[in-house]
């Protein structure tokens, strides 16, 4: 919720004293001593929370005065300012941060800012932002009410667009890879057991610890973000990839019910028709095939529990990334 600036702030203003008709070009002042002999604007940053006057090698401070009377004040410094975020976006996000300049003590009868009329804020030609592109900068004038009076200030909004690209490569494409990881145990057999309670948890653990690392560097809001909405998609479909695989084992390992545990055992248990004697189990072969059939049927739909699975999760994940990609990128 902070950002750091170098700056360098101009001021200009007309000092009647000073015009001097004996003085034939500009005559530039940066010794700390005379400066501080000349009226100058009491200003500050509103927002600013740290400060910071550079002095490397000499103190960066100027003062040019005109013949005709006119002051420009340079002088250079590094601030932090506040922005409070708005992150129900994030990492699609567009943020506005603002420089506030305003008197000190000086009502608006005594001093009013206004910005210059050519170019009052310009950037370095080569300024790059590591996550942010700058859209645009708009000025714009302000006055604050006190009990005091009426101050005068002036109001700089940075439009930052987030780049994606960086959270595209350690967010999205990772967790978009686990998820399909995930989806190779329908491909497995059913009693490969194993490897696909191996492979649930291992993908369930992985997203999980993918998540907490990308809240880490977020800082604790209340509300839910776009990360967040792709995290639990991804988390749920994970999930779910384990949980198919716990029905389809169900399915599979599903033994037929009977009052005669001996018949139980004897016809359910091995997924295929025994001979039995009439006389032990106290059961015709009509009913002992029946009980091999019923088990034969649920090992079928567990196999096509799986077979629907490949097929469903890749779609219902592809409708999920079109759905979530449209709202955030064009909401």
């Amino acid at each position: 919720m902070d950002y750091e600036i170098d700056l360098y702030l101009r001021e200009s203003w007309i000092d009647e004293r000073l015009k001097k008709k004996t003085l034939s070009r500009n005559l530039d002042l940066n010794d700390p001593h005379l400066i501080k002999r000349i009226w100058k604007p009491e200003v500050f940053f509103p927002n600013a929370k740290m400060a910071e006057f550079q002095y490397v090698t000499v103190p960066n401070v100027l003062v040019r005065v005109n013949p005709s009377g006119k002051i420009l004040y340079v002088l250079r410094l590094k601030l932090r300012f506040s922005c409070m975020m708005e992150l129900s976006s994030f990492p699609m996000d567009l943020q506005v941060c603002t420089i506030e300049l305003a008197s000190f003590s000086k009502t608006t009868d005594e001093l009013r800012l206004i910005w210059a009329q050519r170019s009052p804020i310009t950037l370095f030609g080569n300024l790059k932002l590591p996550q942010f592109e700058i859209e645009k900068v708009n000025t714009s004038l302000c006055r604050e009410n006190f009990h005091i009076g009426e101050y005068s200030c002036l109001i700089a909004e940075f439009y930052l667009q987030r780049s994606i690209g960086y959270h595209l490569v350690q967010s999205y494409l990772p967790t978009i890879l686990i998820v399909v990881v995930s989806w190779v145990s329908f491909w497995l057999d059913i009693e490969a057991i194993p490897a696909r309670i191996t492979l649930g948890v291992t993908t369930l653990l992985t997203i999980s610890s993918k998540g907490s690392a990308i809240q880490s560097n977020l800082p604790p809001v209340s509300y839910v973000k776009a990360i967040d909405v792709w995290m639990g998609a991804c988390t749920m479909f994970v999930f779910a990839a384990l949980m198919e695989f716990t029905v389809a084992n169900f399915l599979w390992r599903r033994k037929c019910r009977n009052k005669n545990p001996q018949l139980s055992a004897a016809s359910c248990s091995s997924g295929y028709q025994k001979r039995i004697l009439p006389m032990k189990c106290g059961a015709t072969d009509q009913s002992l095939s029946l009980k091999n059939k019923t088990s034969f049927v649920t090992k079928v739909y567990a196999r096509r529990v799986d077979q629907l699975s490949r097929l469903m999760f890749p779609l219902l994940f592809a409708i999920f990334n079109v759905a979530y990609w449209v709202y955030y990128l064009w909401n």
